[in-house]
């Protein structure tokens, strides 16, 4: 009971640390598509689809002002949100929301939080994507409890867990 305790509570403080919705998340480009390189050519908006603006509308007058780098990103956003279920969709604008309501402060330690973990080896980010499937699993008061658990600890206790933690859940090879 007290590993799983340690995995679960582990497994909450990365969801709270690195899985939270980023403002601007880095693009995966599918395999084979084109990937704008610096310097990339700006997006007429005439370019753009009927769909890509219809939703990229909000930005129709400033379009001309942002950099090209930025248009190609939002015109595959534009791509990517015509592609998702509506409850995706929904999920998303519930992160947004969310976003929009942290600190400049808590959304820069996220986006710190976010490149740690992508420097992690592909082994380490799996293992701590298992762990975040078993703490989803938990009931929501359970969930709680583990959390309340962690923000009572000391930043010292904190690190020791962490230290404790990663003694007992090495890496896989």
């Amino acid at each position: 009971m007290k590993k799983l305790f340690s995995m679960l509570l582990m497994a909450g403080w990365l969801v709270m640390t690195c899985t939270t919705v980023f403002a601007d998340p880095p693009t995966v480009a599918a395999p084979g598509a084109v990937v704008p390189s610096v310097g990339a050519a700006p997006v007429p908006w005439s370019s753009l689809t009927p769909q890509q603006q219809r939703l990229l509308a909000p930005l129709k007058d400033k379009w001309t002002t942002l950099p090209a780098e930025r248009q190609q990103h939002l015109q595959r956003g534009a791509d990517h949100w015509a592609q998702m279920t509506p409850e995706q969709r929904e999920r998303a604008r519930q992160r947004l929301q969310h976003w929009k309501k942290m600190t400049p402060e808590e959304r820069e330690q996220i986006r710190q939080r976010y490149q740690a973990f992508q420097k992690l080896p592909p082994a380490e980010q799996q293992r701590i994507r298992e762990q975040f499937q078993k703490y989803q699993h938990l009931s929501p008061e359970r969930r709680q409890e583990l959390r309340q658990r962690w923000k009572n600890m000391t930043p010292e206790q904190r690190q020791q867990f962490r230290e404790h933690w990663r003694a007992q859940h090495p890496p896989h090879p």
